[in-house]
């Protein structure tokens, strides 16, 4: 999965790939996170160097203290940022929401019927030891979930219609 990070005034593009490797800006790295405390103390090892992080979420943004130096860091996945550079086209039908990525659902916060707007969440799907939040591409009525939290689901299996 492709991601832009933003950290500060520099942009950088990640590509996550299996087996805990990942290539920031083409530059493949070996790196390895875990949370610490159940809520923002991470321990990150990035090419056999350790770091302690703590990360706090506000809205779409993070901020990672990392050696005594505050980031302000925001992460767009590729499917977010081709929503946001496409043309203001809305599909019409229905369309099918389908994971980009093979992972565990997390959760499922969409429920049958309830009418959702464009960009709101649908599925949380845990990949890579990352929540990604899966949204809505138009607005519209949830027709169908096709998943449940703790399901396993391929890539582009279909997760959730909105019609």
């Amino acid at each position: 999965m492709r991601y832009a990070v933003t950290v500060g005034d520099k942009a950088y593009n990640i590509e996550v790939g299996g087996d805990r490797e990942i290539e920031i800006d083409g530059v493949p790295h070996q790196v390895d996170i875990q949370n610490i405390d159940g809520y923002s103390l991470f321990s990150l090892l990035l090419d056999n160097r350790s770091y302690e992080l703590i990360v706090e979420r506000e809205g779409q943004q993070f901020r990672i203290l990392l050696e005594g130096e505050m980031y302000a860091v925001s992460v767009t996945d590729e499917h977010a940022r081709r929503l946001m550079e496409a043309p203001a086209r809305v599909p019409s039908g229905e369309v099918a929401v389908k994971a980009p990525m093979p992972g565990l659902v997390v959760a499922v916060p969409a429920t049958l019927g309830q009418e959702v707007k464009i960009g709101q969440g649908l599925i949380i799907l845990e990949a890579m030891k990352m929540e990604n939040e899966l949204r809505a591409p138009r607005g519209g009525r949830v027709k169908a979930i096709r998943v449940s939290p703790g399901q396993v689901v391929d890539k582009d299996q279909v997760l959730v219609v909105i019609g």
